[in-house]
């Protein structure tokens, strides 16, 4: 036993060093320790955010979707240089309001003092921190509240438009507003929308277009949706312009299932094809109305457009960020990512009538759907189409009618296919025949031998 403590003595890198922690590194760890976050904010995963910053992932794949390019809304995007022209013009739409408003004796004043109170219930609605005073922020969401209200009613010829002025009259603008007011990064919540919008009607308007109504109205110039459906979706209760939007699009009658089960995503349209399934376009309210049906895949046609892709982009970005959030976009982009591998997809499925091509060539649509669907998460077994997942899969993998329609596939899908496949089966028939007598000779000779 000796003999070992002496051996360990003679060797001292197995000693063991005692590490001395310097006081200016506890102390920077421990302030670190208590410092409060300055970007994220606490309210991020709460049921009451619902205003976010896109996650990086997802920029690098859709770049500037989720940014503004002429207006600004909210604290996220305010102040930007590139933004300033409409930024000014903000001031002229309040200026309009308040020349109206103040026959009801209504000034600036009151509408701060509406707005003020609300406050902290809005800081709460957004995920990073906003960096502003309270005056700051308020004055902030009065300026932008009222711009989208006062733009709302121009279009809506609610109130009359000033001659000349280039918001309204130049057409380029009302494009750039439409797809800027649905980016997940520009919004305000609805319910400063709708204070400032009860707070400024004027005598008479009681009876007119709501704010739903107007909204709706602004968005459908470019949707064409019909006027039945609109009425349907008025009363919609939205978080914000881009959840409200979104929501008018997800049927009324048709809630995310509960099921268990291990659902998987189905082949491409191609492969769906040589097994025999078909798709059709069919008529809905909403392009997110899929079913399936007898080997048949009915989708109703979806125009791709620039409002329409910055649209999806926003919406399934806004489904991954909220909390408790239906996945409606998010299964939809997942299913036109399946379905839609090459621009011979994109192909098809335009001659089939379920896409109507305004975003560009074949190859271009094929990318953005494949880029919809990537890096998004959702749980596919409760989402509105696990069901429709499962009936193609099951369909697809059933022998006897696969293998009819793989030769269907192969030897009729073309008159020339079907031509030799005619001159195959004749040539084969010929040959068992010619087969067939000449056994026959061979085996029963002439009687004129006998």
């Amino acid at each position: 036993m000796g003999s070992d403590g002496a051996g360990e003595d003679s060797h001292p890198e197995h000693a063991v060093q005692i590490w001395e922690v310097k006081p200016d590194r506890l102390a920077a760890m421990h302030e670190k320790i208590s410092a409060t976050p300055k970007m994220l904010s606490k309210w991020a995963g709460h049921p009451s955010c619902s205003i976010f910053r896109v996650p990086q992932s997802l920029i690098n794949i859709n770049g500037r979707s989720y940014h503004p390019h002429i207006v600004s809304i909210g604290p996220y995007h305010h102040g930007q240089p590139h933004l300033q022209m409409i930024q000014e013009h903000k001031w002229l739409f309040l200026a309009a309001l308040l020349r109206r408003t103040q026959g009801r004796g209504l000034e600036l004043e009151d509408y701060l003092k509406a707005i003020y109170p609300l406050e902290p219930e809005v800081r709460e609605c957004y995920s990073e921190i906003i960096h502003l005073t309270a005056d700051e922020f308020t004055e902030l969401l009065v300026l932008d509240g009222c711009f989208i209200i006062e733009l709302f009613r121009k279009y809506g010829k609610v109130v009359p438009v000033e001659p000349g002025d280039p918001l309204t009259s130049m057409s380029w603008v009302y494009s750039f507003f439409l797809r800027d007011l649905i980016r997940i990064e520009n919004q305000i919540p609805y319910f400063i929308l709708q204070e400032l919008f009860d707070l400024t009607r004027m005598p008479g308007e009681e009876s007119g277009p709501s704010l739903s109504d107007l909204a709706l109205g602004f968005f459908n110039n470019t949707l064409q949706r019909p006027d039945e459906v609109i009425e349907k979706y008025r009363h919609l209760d939205a978080r914000h312009l881009l959840d409200f939007l979104r929501s008018s699009f997800i049927p009324l009658d048709q809630p995310e299932p509960s099921k268990s089960g291990s659902t998987r995503v189905i082949q491409c349209i191609s492969k769906l094809r040589r097994a025999g399934i078909e798709l059709k376009p069919n008529k809905a309210e909403s392009f997110l109305t899929v079913r399936f049906r007898r080997g048949v895949i009915e989708m109703p046609t979806v125009s791709l457009d620039d409002f329409s892709s910055c649209f999806m982009i926003n919406c399934v970005a806004y489904e991954q960020c909220r909390k408790n959030c239906s996945t409606h976009f998010t299964t939809y982009a997942t299913l036109m990512d399946c379905l839609i591998n090459t621009a011979r997809d994109v192909e098809y499925l335009s001659d089939c009538s379920i896409i109507e091509n305004y975003f560009g060539t074949d190859a271009e649509v094929a990318r953005f759907i494949n880029n919809l669907g990537k890096d998004v998460t959702f749980d596919i077994d409760k989402c509105y189409l696990a069901r429709l997942f499962d009936e193609v899969n099951g369909y697809y993998k059933n022998g006897w009618h696969v293998q009819w329609a793989g030769f269907r596939y192969r030897y009729f899908r073309s008159p020339w296919s079907f031509i030799s496949a005619l001159a195959a089966f004749v040539l084969l028939v010929l040959s068992v025949l010619q087969t067939y007598y000449t056994m026959i000779g061979y085996l029963r000779p002439g009687r004129s031998g006998n």
